[in-house]
């Protein structure tokens, strides 16, 4: 059983790590470079703290949650996504103190000013993205329940520079290549323009990346939520 010191010198020690990582997610978004082609959005280095990168490269959820081709839509394989979800956060501390960055009203805050957004009403989605060769992504807008993106790559290869998010115009041509480089960011607000995917392109290795969303209270697949539904 853990002692009364213990349990506080526990909690001193998650409040730290909490307190650091915020600080470092302010860093990122005060630091992040703002681009109009072809849509609004902010391209941000070093995201995540550090130890919540090697927690999410080192999770080896199920077989089954790595695939090649999906048909161009991640929906058709619901069953066997990651999210960051409580038991996850419950499971690894390094993974419920990047969720509390995110969601807590400082990283809140700090994300609405740089986005000039609001984020009242929405909850916290984490999705561990796991895609290999065959991969594809159709456009597609994030508009609807998602009220902000922000795609951080997490992949160690190579080649994974390349493996960045299209950025596209309304016909689905990419203009823009977001950054593949580890732990970047690309963050936007969804909107009727915000067209992005994956062509189809070789995946030596395993495409990994966190996908962070905030969405409202329409968002119906709460168990996919890290800190439940939206208020």
């Amino acid at each position: 059983m853990m002692t009364h010191s213990l349990r506080t010198s526990a909690l001193a020690s998650d409040t730290t790590a909490c307190e650091t990582a915020i600080a470092g997610l302010r860093t990122a978004l005060e630091t992040a470079r703002c681009s109009t082609t072809p849509f609004r959005h902010w391209t941000l280095a070093d995201v995540l703290p550090g130890d919540a990168c090697d927690a999410l490269v080192a999770w080896e959820p199920e077989e089954d949650a790595v695939a090649g081709d999906t048909g161009g839509r991640r929906e058709t394989r619901n069953g066997s996504r990651v999210f960051v979800e409580p038991n996850a956060r419950a499971r690894d501390e390094r993974l419920d103190v990047m969720a509390r960055m995110f969601d807590c009203p400082e990283g809140r805050a700090a994300i609405e000013a740089l986005c000039d957004t609001n984020l009242d009403h929405t909850a916290l989605r984490l999705e561990l993205s796991l895609d290999t060769d065959g991969f594809w992504l159709e456009p597609h807008t994030d508009i609807g329940a998602k009220k902000l993106t922000l795609l951080i790559p997490l992949s160690i290869h190579e080649e994974a520079e390349d493996w960045g998010t299209d950025l596209m115009n309304a016909e689905g041509e990419t203009v823009v290549r977001s950054n593949g480089r580890f732990n970047a960011g690309t963050l936007f607000v969804p909107g009727d323009n915000t067209w992005h995917g994956f062509q189809k392109r070789p995946i030596h290795g395993l495409r990994r990346g966190l996908i962070v969303n905030f969405v409202d209270s329409s968002w119906r697949a709460t168990h996919e939520l890290a800190f439940g539904p939206a208020n």
